[in-house]
């Protein structure tokens, strides 16, 4: 039975996709273009190229987003707040330096030494928000300064040869090993549990408020599109993909940590006051202001979290090429920046959320990995890259102004 919104019971599915509609008609798109651009690329891909979808490519084209992934993911706390951090790249090669020295020439236990990187990551990133949000200086500014000078600190740090081999097996494993078949589909079935039991504890919480809750068949539908999506992508990855005769088979080690960071920062934006506070800055950062919220601390904050993903982009990085180099987080930030707008993250502000960020990640891993798959020249991945960039900012700005011209 359905009956009118607030009225604390549901509407009916007809109603929530009329609403949905409506939403986007009316600008509100989020990461709809990004969703299509990845069915229409993997369909366009897997025509061109039998290879592109077998278990041995989709393992690789994971494990080569992860990188990426976690980096567009950083950049978008300070997206939000309508602001740029094209330093993050490179602070995460300055941590990784400091993390080096400290295994290979210090000693130290490479856990200490992660700790430190990811420490010294989140001191960089106080000291960016200070400075914009204290000092006044332009992030732009302030960031573009850092990716200049920290490139001179990693060769000042690391010394002429300005490369050092990754002796820790555990760093090494996160982007070169699997899991047993048995634990990726364990860790599968604790996402699903957990994903579960909160969208049933956000419906409790709805009731009791005495709000509508949308129609449980929706929530069940989702549920089991999640379910099905992923659990074809464990069987897939379970499946041996060598072919020599050492089976490999099984999830990458950097899935389920990359799964994790992406489920803990979501938890962070959507359901805590921070989170709350972070939207309203980027939004409107007088607004903000005038209601009570500390607009200073929000985008420090913000500044600290980019930095401190970065640097768990850095561990991923240097995990996959087995060593840390002086130009290390030198090239990939404007991927970053580039893959967080092409999800649906808006450079004006207080809008996206960090699964768009690793959505437009995936599409541009699978640009990347679709022509390189059919020999087009390196030239072309820049040019496809770059355009798509332009329309997915194009399509921000024109959601906008219908936006607001709907208000």
């Amino acid at each position: 039975m359905s009956v009118s919104i607030g009225s604390g019971h549901e509407g009916n599915v007809r109603q929530q996709v009329d609403a949905y509609i409506a939403r986007v008609k009316g600008g509100e798109m989020g990461a709809l273009p990004s969703v299509l651009s990845l069915f229409v690329l993997t369909i366009l891909f897997a025509a061109l190229n039998p290879y592109f979808f077998t278990q041995g490519n989709f393992a690789n084209l994971l494990t080569q987003t992860a990188t990426l992934m976690m980096l567009a993911m950083a950049l978008v706390f300070v997206i939000l707040i309508a602001e740029i951090d094209l330093s993050a790249g490179v602070t995460s090669g300055v941590a990784m330096a400091l993390f080096i020295l400290m295994t290979n020439k210090g000693g130290i236990d490479w856990r200490l030494s992660i700790l430190a990187g990811l420490v010294l990551g989140t001191a960089i990133g106080a000291m960016i928000g200070f400075f914009v949000a204290k000092v006044g200086v332009p992030s732009f500014v302030v960031t573009l300064g850092l990716f200049l000078g920290f490139q001179g600190l990693q060769l000042a740090l690391l010394g002429d040869g300005g490369l050092y081999r990754i002796e820790v097996p555990e760093i090494k494993a996160i982007m070169n090993d699997n899991l047993p078949a048995w634990m990726g589909w364990g860790f599968f079935a604790i996402a699903m549990v957990v994903m579960t039991a909160l969208n049933f504890y956000d419906r409790a919480v709805r009731a009791r408020s005495g709000l509508a809750n949308r129609p449980i068949s929706l929530m069940y539908s989702k549920l089991a599109i999640v379910g099905v999506i992923g659990a074809s992508i464990v069987a897939m990855l379970n499946l041996n993909r060598s072919t020599s005769m050492k089976e490999i088979s099984g999830v990458p080690i950097v899935v389920p940590i990359a799964v994790t960071v992406l489920f803990l920062g979501t938890l962070l934006l959507d359901r805590t006051l921070f989170g709350r506070h972070l939207y309203a800055v980027g939004g409107n950062p007088e607004a903000a202001r005038r209601s009570g919220i500390k607009v200073v601390k929000i985008r420090i904050i913000a500044f600290m979290l980019c930095s401190f993903l970065a640097v768990i982009s850095g561990i991923f990085n240097a995990s996959r090429i087995g060593a840390v180099e002086a130009t290390a987080g030198k090239s990939i930030v404007l991927s970053g920046v580039a893959a967080a707008v092409v999800g649906g993250v808006s450079l004006f502000g207080g809008r996206g959320r960090l699964i768009h960020a690793a959505v437009g990640a995936l599409v541009i891993a699978i640009i990347d990995n679709g022509l390189g798959l059919l020999g087009l020249p390196a030239g072309i991945n820049f040019l496809v890259t770059g355009g798509v960039l332009i329309l997915a900012a194009t399509v921000d700005a024109i959601s906008r102004k219908r936006s607001s011209a709907a208000r």
